[in-house]
This record gives structure tokens, C-alpha cells and sequence, in this order.
């Protein structure tokens, strides 16, 4: 079901809690995976959905994966439980230091980037973990500007604003605590307080506030990676390009972004509703969408594989009615879309795509 504005979705949902234990384990698993894995994919991660939620789930790696990789997914899911225990602290007000610790926790230690530079030269610089950047930082939008963000100088003193405004606002409760978690994230972008690792942070602390808060935390989608950047682009262009404006940027000053955050919202809450409603054989979830089948084959298919990881064709070919061709197509096709993964040193097959029964 769709739902008309935002005010009707938190209502639904409002009026669903408390929730079961069992639907809040599914939602609380789910969302580890689906986050994790966004807003890492959104950066360059290369882990595939399924490897991030084996991994995450049962500490394995099946295919061939980059080490950093596994490393940051890991890291990552730290950094959220992380948050979540910080979050739980109402009576503490947020701190630098928890951000920076946050920020820590994702790069886990200090790295060196090298560059390479017209004419065969090279130079190089290091990432600082939990440590404000050292040099500018910048980036080349997809119209092919350079858009500056706050200067190393400025950093430190726009950081202490933006803790002690969010603190005070907080506390103030003028602003509804998504027009407060939309608004942070904006400022807390323009500032990009560090050398890597901002925009995990931002969405991180998007989601800190809304946990903080009691409400339903989101995940920005990296299949929609280019709306998020459109939206925050919009308002660039509305505040303007001076670092310290976009860092105290009123949220009248940030419409685009909010619109975006706010359907954003909606949508993610009208998944948790459905994901915990919607329940039947043939109704399956991946990475935040219903999935529907044409044929009940592949859901029988699918429910095989969930019984017994090692079923073989022919267990297929009889359970299903269809032939050996039919079976290895349909079977090509959920891997393709990567709703299911073989482990090829055991045989067995691993059901990515998750039933709501």
C-alpha cells in the first residue's frame, strides 16, 4: 500500500509498535545488511549484496572478494552497533569526540593514497583515522566543477558549532527530528570534516538521530545514488558555494534536500510496513524491494534451496515438474540477478533473496 505523505507512513507505523520480537529481529538483520552494504557500494565497495550479508551474518566470504573490502564491511557493522549504543544514551549530548570515534572506527587505522600525476610523477598523501583533515578536500560534480568544502583551518571551529547547534536544537525541539537529521546532514556535508569516509559518517549520523529519537532508520539506496547527489546538489546551488554558509544553512535554506530526505523516509518506512506485513510463499525481499516471480516455480525453487542447501537437479526437476532445461534457466537467472550463490568448493547453495513467511 502506498501512503500519502510522510505524517501517514509514521502514523501506520506508529501504530504498530510495539513490535514482536520476532519482526524486530527480521527488521533489525535486515537493515544491518541493507545498510552496510549501501552505503558502502555507494563509495566503491565492492562486496556484492549476498557476500555482505554472508559475511555479516555468518563470517564467511564465498567468491573472490578484496580484503580491504571484507575488512570495511566488517568495520562498518561495528560503527553501527556502535552507534546504535550511543544513540540509546539520551541524556547524553552528542560530542566531537563521539564522531571522530565513529570516524576511527570505519578506517580503523591511518592509510597512504598515491596519485599519479600528469607526466609520470607520483605523490601521495595519508588518510588520518579519527583525525580532522590536514589538507583540502573537494570534488568534481557530474557537471564538471570543482565544489570546495570547509578549509583544514575552518574545520575544527564549524565542527564545534555544528555539535553545539545540534545540541541546542535538540533540546530546543523547534525542528521535527527528520527536518533535524536531514539539516545535519547537510551541514555536516558541506563541512567534510575529514579525508575519506564523510559521506559513511554523514548517513551514520542521519540515522543516529533518528534512532536517538525513536524513529525508523533509513537506508540511502546506492541503485539511487545519483537522486541523493541531485538533491544535495540542488541545494548547493541554492545556498551557495562558501563552505560556511552550506555549514549554518537554516532549514528553509535546504528544500530540495529535505523533499528528497522526506520521500526518502516514506519510502523506506512503507518497506519496513510491508516487509513485516506482507507474508505468503511467493513474497520475497531484496535490498529493499518486492520481488515478484512470474512463475510459482521459482519460489518452490527457492524454498528447496532454503530446506537443504545441497539439493540436487534431478530433486528439482521432480519437485517442480519441469525439465532439466528449464530448471538450469531458471537457475542462471537467480543467479544472475543475484538472488542466490553457489558455494563452488561444496556445492551447496546459499538463498540470498529473504521470504516473508
Amino acid at each position: 500500500m502506498k501512503y500519502s505523505t510522510l505524517s501517514d507512513v509514521l502514523a501506520v507505523w506508529q501504530s504498530m509498535q510495539p513490535l514482536s520480537a520476532r519482526d524486530h529481529e527480521m527488521l533489525s538483520r535486515r537493515f544491518a545488511i541493507d545498510f552496510n552494504y549501501n552505503s558502502n557500494h555507494i563509495e566503491g565497495n565492492t562486496l556484492t549484496y549476498g557476500q555482505t550479508e554472508i559475511l555479516l551474518l555468518f563470517g564467511k566470504i564465498i567468491g573472490e572478494v578484496k580484503v580491504d573490502d571484507v575488512i570495511e564491511m566488517k568495520a562498518s557493522d561495528v560503527g553501527l552497533k556502535m552507534m546504535k549504543e550511543e544513540a540509546r544514551l539520551k541524556e547524553m549530548p552528542l560530542s566531537q569526540s563521539f564522531i571522530r570515534t565513529l570516524h576511527k572506527t570505519l578506517l580503523r587505522e591511518d592509510y597512504t593514497v598515491y596519485r599519479n600525476l600528469p607526466g609520470g610523477m607520483t605523490t601521495s598523501y595519508v588518510i588520518h583515522a579519527g583525525q580532522y583533515k590536514t589538507r583540502p578536500n573537494s570534488v568534481i560534480t557530474r557537471f564538471g566543477d570543482r565544489f570546495e568544502y570547509a578549509s583544514p583551518e575552518e574545520t575544527p571551529a564549524l565542527m564545534n558549532d555544528l555539535v553545539n547547534w545540534y545540541n541546542e536544537e535538540e533540546k530546543r525541539g523547534t525542528l521535527s527530528p527528520v527536518e533535524l537529521a536531514a539539516l545535519f546532514h547537510y551541514r555536516y556535508i558541506r563541512i567534510h570534516p575529514f579525508e575519506d569516509g564523510n559521506g559513511r559518517i554523514a548517513r551514520m549520523m542521519v540515522n543516529f538521530i533518528l534512532f536517538r529519537h525513536g524513529y525508523p532508520m533509513i537506508v540511502v539506496r546506492s541503485r539511487k545514488k545519483q537522486e541523493y547527489l541531485d538533491a544535495l546538489h540542488k541545494t548547493d546551488l541554492k545556498v551557495g558555494s562558501v563552505p560556511s554558509d552550506g555549514a549554518n544553512a537554516r532549514i528553509e535554506d535546504i528544500i530540495d534536500f529535505l523533499k528528497y530526505f522526506q520521500k526518502l523516509m516514506k519510502e523506506e518506512i512503507e518497506f519496513n510496513i510491508r516487509f513485516l506485513t506482507e507474508r505468503g510463499e511467493n513474497v520475497w525481499w531484496f535490498d529493499g524491494e518486492r520481488i515478484n516471480f512470474r512463475s510459482e516455480t521459482t519460489s518452490k525453487i527457492l524454498q528447496m534451496f532454503r530446506r537443504n542447501a545441497s539439493v540436487s537437479i534431478q530433486e528439482l526437476m521432480d519437485v517442480t515438474g519441469i525439465n532439466k532445461s528449464a530448471v538450469n534457466k531458471q537457475l542462471k537467472l537467480l543467479r544472475e540477478k543475484k538472488y542466490i550463490a553457489k558455494n563452488e568448493d561444496t556445492g551447496e547453495w546459499r538463498v540470498i533473496i529473504t521470504p516473508s513467511i
